[in-house]
């Protein structure tokens, strides 16, 4: 383990956690697991502004009930590659580095479970790649439909996007620091962890993924015909003041088999706001054909 990767995870309070990289066309990909290496696979994916230890009581919670988990931090984030160029965020590029850490996995595929941008790519991962997803768990980010829907339709939807097209502006990095980036933190200790971590980020990267993949005005509704068969648990915290929760709405039209839990007492980091909630309710659903 590099040295470097070495004094990180030793500053970690949880220290049963294992650090290993992917190769994702030449761009390393830093991720955490635990778990038994042969049981099934939960690779998990985080938004912004975060890193792989947002999942932390998930992986220590499924983890115990006999699952591999594995977070990732996505490129640009923590410990991973962070290419230069807005083109290095293409949305086919980081569909590819969730494959590439199934793959290091020595597996053909995984539940995933993603949070926020994590979720953007899940989703797309799904739709284009359907054989390496074997279930789908998606934590605040709506279907494609439903969020392209809102942006073009819901003027609400589109005042709390407001901050997306002001990360679109060029200089937007510049306006960024890791201690304000980690102010939705709310525990002090893990605060720290993550402006460390964002320390280590390219906050160019984190912008990138706005500049070249998030919707731009005049928005347009989505046209998504694509139907996913895999099973998804779709899990929204209902006071998410950016992804607003009418993009709920006809989810069930675009997923065969889905099952969707509101969270009226959280915000958009459901994973932190209702931490055993989540945990129990991914757990159940899970275990529903066993």
């Amino acid at each position: 383990m590099p040295l470097l990767l070495l004094l990180f995870a030793l500053a970690l309070p949880a220290q049963d956690f294992s650090h290993a990289f992917a190769d994702s066309g030449g761009v390393k990909i830093h991720y955490a697991s635990y778990g038994k290496p042969d049981a099934p696979l939960i690779v998990m994916v985080h938004g912004f502004p975060d890193f792989w230890y947002t999942w932390r009581d998930q992986m220590k919670a499924l983890g115990d009930a006999g699952y591999r988990c594995v977070a990732m931090d996505t490129r640009g984030y923590n410990l991973s590659g962070q290419p230069e160029g807005v083109e290095n965020y293409d949305m086919r590029l980081l569909i590819g580095d969730v494959i590439a850490v199934i793959r290091a996995q020595g597996r053909e595929k995984a539940v995933v479970m993603a949070h926020d941008w994590g979720g953007a790519i899940a989703w797309q991962l799904a739709l284009n790649v359907p054989q390496v997803v074997e279930k789908l768990v998606i934590l605040n980010l709506p279907h494609p439909n439903g969020l392209s829907r809102e942006l073009a339709n819901n003027p609400e939807q589109q005042k709390a996007s407001e901050y997306a097209r002001r990360f679109q502006e060029p200089d937007s990095a510049s306006k960024l620091t890791p201690a304000a980036l980690a102010g939705w933190v709310k525990d002090p200790e893990a605060r720290k962890l993550y402006v460390e971590a964002f320390s280590r980020s390219s906050l160019t990267g984190m912008m990138s993924y706005y500049q070249r993949n998030y919707p731009r005005p005049p928005y347009k509704a989505g046209t998504e015909t694509r139907k996913l068969t895999m099973p998804v648990l779709l899990i929204h915290g209902l006071r998410d003041t950016a992804l607003l929760s009418p993009a709920l709405d006809g989810t069930w039209n675009w997923i065969d088999d889905l099952t969707l839990v509101t969270i009226p007492e959280s915000g958009h980091f459901v994973q932190q706001d209702a931490s055993l909630k989540v945990s129990r309710s991914v757990k159940m659903w899970l275990g529903r054909d066993k």
